[in-house]
């Protein structure tokens, strides 16, 4: 086995060399990346050739990318503080013989359609919604500290990229594997480790969101999760590759498709409960406002946050609190956001997040259709007039944090939170860059599998660079979790907390795998920020942390070997 893989190996690197001195001298590519970056060279190469031995991209083996979007693929979630935390709390409430895929009336009820093709006795996995479900357990039995990390995009076969970069070892091929903290920690003892199906209500809603009407509930792609073709586990490969991305393959006589969700409808199930079309902010089917997780905390005496690598309305960070038919009514979902009247509550405001933390600073538009009728010409996600409102300068309720010029992001952020716990004041953390492709606008900088800021060009065969400014005023995603829960945790309340680094979706979107592996490491960092401070204030009895995705991607790692650095590649090991 060892001298095939060193065949193998030899082989792959003669070709490697070749194929990067034609892109060294390849206008799009010349003098964009460093041979002493591997991972980099890897990707920029598979973007010039189209090829990579290593992995690939989409339904199409041999072909790089073949699919840009997301997928069906069941998700991972990691647990910390949930076994035998009791009824509604540990895992084994929504798995094995409790999911709610062996029961045909739970189906109806959350997909409403023809649920044949989904209903599976046999089911191993839990439902979305059933993130809802954990949070709200935990909620009712008074866990004090309710943390939930949401990695926009990753789904098992990235996080297991991710782990073979950062172990330079094949480790496993199933499971919940090593190599991130995440992976790894053991919450003394009260980890567990799932996954679950993300499949949407239904795909292809059309909204007014001017009148926030949805104009044909009833129509759209369905969803739902056969497990006989894509498989029980998240690390299955599919019997027909085309049903993950909700489409028909030629070999299959039933044509047998299911949505596959978009961020807003799978953060609006796991923070509201409820299966919703794609798009949908925090309201069900038919349009109509869900209570969400955060609501309810709030309304029981927490304080809420939400902290996000990419703007801070954004699908995952809206649908936490917000309302509205549309993910793209950027300005009015910050408005829910914040307790500003908005269309979706234009007389009896929201409270607003006690904590909002992200990005889309210096990001303008001057016209935006998709945000209806009063769209306000300036800044895409949050108007001039609402943030000067919610500023306690001004009256507000929110001390502000932005991004300024030739201040270090980390450190202003650091104070802030610090004045704004002293003080017994809200936090609103505005960041990001701009002046990029949409591609990078308003998210924080992209970080790279060796942990520095120049990611591989990708799929489009573009790259991004930042300057030392953009580097320097922006915080990571760690500090703007370590911000968020200085204020939460200032007057020793109880408080729940949402993170996400967005910044997974942003790379797998793109097929760039230097920038994928990177963006899991980001989050990880700020995973650990949250474990870390629950070791030294609080304990496992009384906090509880979720770690999982909104969706999968389309990765497929063909030869896992093949990330390894060159004088590692010949060690495979496969224990579980």
């Amino acid at each position: 086995m060892v001298h095939a893989l060193q065949n193998v190996s030899h082989v792959t690197m003669v070709v490697r060399v070749l194929c990067l001195a034609c892109c060294l001298s390849h206008p799009l590519l010349s003098g964009k990346f460093s041979r002493a970056d591997e991972l980099r060279d890897l990707q920029a190469e598979a973007v010039y050739t189209k090829k990579c031995a290593a992995a690939h991209w989409g339904p199409i083996a041999g072909q790089y990318s073949s699919w840009k979007s997301h997928t069906n693929r069941l998700i991972p979630v990691y647990t910390f503080g949930t076994k035998g935390g009791g009824d509604g709390i540990d895992l084994s409430n929504y798995t094995g013989e409790n999911s709610l895929y062996g029961d045909r009336s739970q189906l109806q009820r959350l997909y409403r359609s023809n649920i044949e093709d989904s209903l599976d006795p046999a089911a191993p996995y839990m439902d979305q919604t059933n993130i809802f479900d954990l949070q709200l357990a935990a909620l009712n039995a008074g866990r004090k500290h309710i943390f939930i990390v949401v990695f926009d995009g990753m789904d098992w076969q990235t996080t297991r990229a991710a782990s073979i970069w950062n172990l330079q070892q094949v480790v496993y091929d199933e499971g919940r594997g090593l190599g991130t903290h995440f992976q790894e920690y053991q919450a003394c003892g009260t980890t567990q480790f799932g996954w679950m199906v993300t499949s949407a209500f239904r795909d292809g809603i059309q909204v007014d969101v001017n009148k926030q009407r949805v104009k044909n509930p009833g129509g759209g792609l369905p969803g739902g999760y056969s497990a006989k073709i894509a498989g029980y586990y998240p690390w299955s490969t599919p019997t027909l590759p085309k049903y993950l991305v909700a489409q028909a393959n030629d070999d299959d006589d039933r044509g047998v498709r299911h949505a596959y969700t978009d961020s807003a409808s799978s953060a609006t199930s796991m923070f509201c409960g409820v299966k919703t079309y794609n798009g949908a902010i925090g309201i069900d089917a038919d349009g109509r406002p869900a209570i969400s997780i955060a609501h309810l905390a709030q309304a029981d005496g927490y304080l809420v946050g939400a902290v996000t690598s990419v703007p801070i309305c954004h699908a995952t960070p809206a649908s936490t609190y917000s309302h509205n038919v549309s993910r793209n009514d950027y300005q009015d979902l910050s408005r829910d956001l914040l307790g500003l009247p908005s269309v979706s509550h234009p007389d009896k405001p929201l409270q607003g997040l006690d904590v909002l933390i992200g990005c889309g600073y210096g990001v303008t538009e001057k016209h935006d259709s998709s945000q209806g009728e009063n769209f306000v010409p300036g800044n895409k996600y949050l108007t001039q007039q609402d943030l000067h409102e919610s500023s306690i300068s001004n009256g507000g309720r929110y001390l502000v944090s932005q991004r300024t010029d030739g201040t270090a992001g980390g450190e202003a952020l650091k104070n802030a939170a610090k004045n704004a716990a002293e003080s017994g004041v809200r936090l609103i953390g505005y960041y990001g860059l701009f002046g990029h492709s949409d591609s990078c606008n308003g998210n924080l900088p992209y970080a790279t599998g060796d942990g520095h800021f120049d990611p591989a060009p990708g799929i489009d065969g573009k790259t991004i660079e930042y300057t030392e400014a953009e580097l320097n005023e922006n915080p990571t995603l760690a500090e703007m979790t370590t911000a968020a829960i200085t204020v939460l945790s200032a007057k020793d309340s109880p408080f729940w907390l949402m993170v996400e680094p967005g910044d997974v979706d942003k790379a797998n979107h793109s097929n760039n795998l230097d920038a994928s592996i990177g963006a899991v490491n980001s989050g990880d960092t700020a995973v650990r920020v949250i474990t870390d401070w629950v070791e030294q204030h609080s304990d496992w009895q009384e906090s509880l942390l979720i770690v999982t995705a909104d969706h999968g991607h389309y990765l497929t790692l063909d030869q896992p070997e093949l990330l390894l650095r060159p004088n590692k590649n010949t060690s495979q090991d496969s224990s579980p």
